[in-house]
């Protein structure tokens, strides 16, 4: 199957920037990092939300290799925020960028956010990448401080995504699809389902945007011109998420 073509990056002539944004779990790149490498550049995003980016010996090396390979560079995130890791296309001028730890529950694997704050075009825009946790409530309550994060941000726009640990009819997903866009839901694009890659049955990645934000499409982009099935199939053990925004000017 062939996708319906999803819109080019490019900058409107009142500044306001059409953007490509991929969500993509990595399994700390212990896969096929050159089928990973084909699909993010077939998939030409402007910003990459990374979870499970490589954590421990060399891992700055390794999410370097990464963003090179995809012919990107590394925004923020990595060990630093636990996994979590943005990467951006030289179309992006940096404003700052701060990686978040989230309280840590006993037991369970630390989480935290990959955050930045960009310009693109006339844009300027805020941008989260999260991996919630496995456990209900602690997935509910970092859900909570997911937008308190947004808001911190201090900026009117912004885009979150990452892999939830949860479906559509989850706590978690409901709460941030509250206040925030829900991309594939507002302009349906591509594939729905994201795990696992090999006959997905659920939707547990996501995009979200800010109110604000026009949704183009976003889903999975099997079909889109450059990725193979199998590619996505061999890449990690999840589909990735692309979305197409315009974001406005920023006054």
């Amino acid at each position: 199957m062939v996708l319906t073509p999803l819109p080019d990056s490019r900058t409107g002539p009142d500044g306001s920037a059409v953007i490509r944004v991929l969500s993509y779990n990595v399994r700390s790149m212990h896969d096929d990092t050159a089928a990973l490498a084909r699909v993010i550049r077939a998939c030409a995003p402007d910003l990459v939300l990374v979870q499970e980016a490589p954590r421990f010996f060399r891992w700055r090396k390794a999410a370097a290799r990464l963003a090179k390979s995809s012919d990107l560079v590394v925004l923020s995130g990595g060990a630093t925020a636990a996994g979590p890791l943005l990467l951006c296309s030289l179309r992006a001028t940096v404003e700052r960028t701060e990686d978040v730890l989230l309280p840590l529950t006993s037991g369970l694997h630390r989480r935290g956010f990959a955050t930045a704050v960009v310009r693109i075009g006339g844009a300027r825009l805020g941008v989260l990448s999260c991996h919630l946790s496995l456990q209900r409530d602690e997935r509910l309550a970092q859900a909570g401080l997911l937008l308190d994060q947004l808001a911190s941000l201090g900026v009117e726009h912004a885009v979150a995504g990452g892999d939830l640990n949860d479906v559509p009819t989850g706590k978690a997903f409901r709460h941030l699809a509250g206040p925030l866009q829900d991309c594939h839901a507002a302009a349906p694009w591509g594939g729905e389902l994201t795990f696992p890659p090999d006959g997905p049955r659920k939707r547990i990645d996501a995009v979200f945007a800010t109110p604000g934000i026009e949704v183009l499409g976003c889903g999975v982009p099997a079909g889109l011109p450059g990725v193979a099935d199998a590619d996505l199939r061999a890449a990690t053990d999840h589909l990735p998420v692309l979305a197409a925004l315009r974001v406005p000017a920023t006054p």
